[in-house]
């Protein structure tokens, strides 16, 4: 490795820039992340109201990659994760239906103590944004031996020099959708026992939780996600979509009563379209793409496109 570089920098600490980071450490390269929220995490993002976390981008995981479900042992040997249920509702044109599917995973702390967990060890900055990545390559004009990206396509493409084509070209093919995710409480549980539903063919809802089920606490809170065409109407006041997610919440349940409170996060690139190609990019020019963008949109691809381009870049510098 050249002496005035400074390793693989990782930008992105959501759980596939933290696979990766943690396949390069293992390999015994230095790694360094950088992320620009003041929190570990990336979409598996949990947030506290009144000192209890509910869950505001994905809702759970699934698990059918021995690898990875060999990560999920450590989490709940940890006490982190927990198998939450099989069975959801769906709601559509022919009413209430039972869906039975893969064992969905929960975390009672949030699911961004799970990327946190997988980062301990790690160098990681929080709150710092990176301007440019540069053919060298350089960040910031800083060189390094790669640069990976584990971001949405749309927000890699801000930093991304347009001289590194490649990775322009890959990031500009990615396809994402937006939501907004409520977060709300009611005064008691006032609605019949359901997990979880899909919601289908609804103005508003696309999947509504029972978070204190998923949780294992037994709150009276629900989060619910919006489809993307309502969520474009209020990307740039999403305190707006309040009143309309409530109501379409409690419509949906039959609730009597109001929320005492209600939060909603902005997720502007929330979910991509699948990729159905490899499970990560890497180019010539040392930079490299990882996420769920590679894979079907699930928490198992991110890590698993991670963990590839992790694994890939130690063999290109020469440690695996």
């Amino acid at each position: 490795m050249n002496a005035d570089r400074t390793g693989v920098v990782v930008v992105g600490a959501g759980i596939a820039g933290v696979a990766c980071a943690t396949e390069l450490s293992r390999a015994g390269i230095p790694v360094q992340v950088r992320e620009r929220a003041r929190v570990t995490g990336g979409r598996m993002a949990s947030k506290r109201f009144d000192g209890r976390p509910a869950d505001l981008g994905a809702a759970y995981f699934t698990v059918d990659d021995p690898e990875f479900a060999a990560v999920v042992a450590g989490w709940q040997a940890a006490g982190l994760a927990r198998e939450w249920t099989d069975t959801l509702v769906s709601y559509g044109p022919r009413g209430r239906e039972v869906v039975r599917g893969p064992m969905r995973w929960a975390a009672p702390r949030g699911l961004r103590s799970l990327v946190e967990h997988l980062a301990a060890g790690l160098s990681v900055t929080h709150n710092r944004l990176i301007m440019t990545v540069e053919p060298g390559p350089r960040v910031d004009g800083r060189a390094a031996e790669a640069v990976v990206l584990a971001m949405p396509g749309p927000q890699a493409a801000l930093l991304l020099d347009p001289a590194l084509a490649e990775s322009t070209r890959a990031v500009a093919a990615q396809r994402w959708s937006s939501t907004l995710t409520g977060v709300l409480r009611f005064p008691s549980r006032c609605w019949a026992d359901f997990r979880g539903a899909f919601v289908n063919d609804h103005p508003v809802l696309s999947l509504v939780c029972d978070d204190g089920d998923r949780r294992g606490d037994g709150a009276p809170v629900l989060v619910a996600h919006t489809t993307a065409e309502f969520a474009a109407g209020h990307l740039l006041q999403p305190t707006g979509a309040r009143p309309g997610i409530e109501q379409a919440v409690r419509d949906l349940l039959g609730l009597p009563e109001p929320a005492t409170f209600t939060h909603v996060h902005r997720w502007t690139y929330a979910r991509p379209k699948a990729g159905d190609g490899d499970s990560y990019h890497l180019d010539d020019d040392g930079i490299g793409l990882a996420g769920d963008a590679f894979g079907r949109p699930r928490v198992q691809s991110a890590w698993r496109s991670g963990r590839d381009l992790g694994r890939a870049l130690a063999a290109r510098l020469g440690r695996a």
